[in-house]
């Protein structure tokens, strides 16, 4: 007695084509996407020393580099000048 075959051979052969599309699509789309960004930044700098220029005056520009103010090391100055000067008056 012999069984006869599954049909599954059409199904796999169907899901490997569309798999098989979209795979194409995504790599043909990846292609384009580097072609595309390999002639956008070939234009704009020639060496990395210009993209590093003009990524550091960007980051200047948008005030990056700034020291934050922070009134708290002056305050803490301040006061250690004056117990000292308190001291220095009240043994001497």
């Amino acid at each position: 007695m012999v069984t006869s075959r599954l049909p599954f051979d059409p199904i796999i052969v169907v899901m490997n084509t569309r798999w098989n599309r979209g795979a194409q699509a995504a790599l043909l789309s990846l292609e384009a996407d580097a072609a595309s960004a390999r002639g956008g930044f070939a234009c704009m700098f020639s060496t990395a020393d210009e993209y590093e220029s003009a990524l550091i005056s960007e980051r200047r520009a948008q005030g990056r580099y700034t020291r934050p103010q922070n009134p708290w090391p002056l305050v803490v100055f301040g006061g250690c000048t004056v117990l000292m000067l308190g001291t220095a008056l009240l043994l001497g």
